[in-house]
């Protein structure tokens, strides 16, 4: 009997933590749905902090194209996670295609000018659609997708938070209001799910990526928040992360619905040889990055 597939879901793939992510799953065998607005290279942009729209590199397709060369399946689909149609048609390609998920991860996130705005300066419809993209999005895909992993009897779901959600601020300027409501409003499913939901096969985690060197970080983020990216990890490791967790660890696994701070798991378990912990993940470091480089 031919062995079943392993399918894996991912939003925000076209490129950073969740290009890494897909990449990784397939790395251990899954077949990944990779999903994202962006579709073509040379489409991708995003709104900064002053609200100018820049251009960024990634794809659906250049994604799905390096699945492939891990010598497994990829199913390229476009999804808006600000319109819920574009939501469910999406799921519905999936399932259509393979019939089923057993990996969730919930990695996209709302990059618009509500994402920094101060609560004085705060526009009700950026944050109505940052609400709409980071949490009632995600909670729709898990709401579409873990019955299924139920009525199987298995499924994972990995949510990337970022230390905004669980951590108050030094100071504000690098990241607004809207911005830490959606990562802790999302921030909650994880514990939830386990409880509910952990007799019956389903595994959830919230993953924390810490200081990541992103496209966007690269392009402008970085230097309109004055970081330093030499201290920054590659998204690979966070990436390794979320596939040892989701490949039915069984290595003194984290307790289901807990929160992965994915540098220090990846540094403790050499998860990605090649890379050498900067900051508070080096022996004798400090801090790596302040919180609101995170994911």
């Amino acid at each position: 009997m031919a062995e079943e597939r392993r399918v894996a879901l991912v939003t925000g793939a076209s490129r950073g933590v969740g290009r890494a992510i897909a990449i990784e799953l397939a790395k251990v065998g899954f077949d990944v749905a990779v999903t994202a607005r962006t579709i073509q290279e040379g489409s991708g942009f995003d709104v900064g902090h002053d609200g100018a729209v820049r251009s960024l590199p990634g794809s659906v397709e250049n994604t799905a194209d390096v699945v492939r060369e891990q010598g497994q399946e990829a199913l390229p689909v476009r999804m808006d996670l600000s319109d819920p149609l574009s939501i469910g048609l999406a799921v519905g390609e999936v399932l259509a295609k393979w019939g089923h998920v057993d990996v969730l991860v919930n990695n996209a996130i709302y990059t618009g000018k509500g994402a920094q705005a101060s609560v004085l300066e705060l526009d009700l419809a950026d944050l109505q659609e940052e609400i709409d993209i980071d949490i009632v999005a995600p909670l729709t895909l898990i709401k579409l997708l873990v019955p299924g992993m139920v009525k199987r009897g298995k499924g994972t779901v990995l949510n990337v938070t970022s230390g905004v959600a669980y951590t108050d601020p030094l100071d504000m300027g690098s990241y607004g209001i809207g911005y830490a409501v959606g990562k802790a409003g999302l921030f909650k499913a994880a514990g939830i799910l386990a409880v509910e939901l952990g007799d019956k096969g389903i595994t959830a985690y919230n993953v924390h990526p810490g200081f990541i060197a992103t496209e966007r970080m690269a392009l402008h983020t970085a230097e309109l928040e004055g970081l330093d990216l030499s201290y920054a990890a590659p998204p690979e490791v966070c990436g390794a992360v979320a596939a040892w967790l989701a490949n039915d660890p069984t290595d003194n696994p984290p307790r289901n619905g807990t929160n992965i701070e994915s540098q220090q798991f990846c540094a403790e378990r050499n998860l990605v040889p090649s890379w050498t912990p900067a900051g508070r993940y080096a022996a004798g470091g400090g801090r790596a990055g302040k919180v609101a480089a995170d994911s």
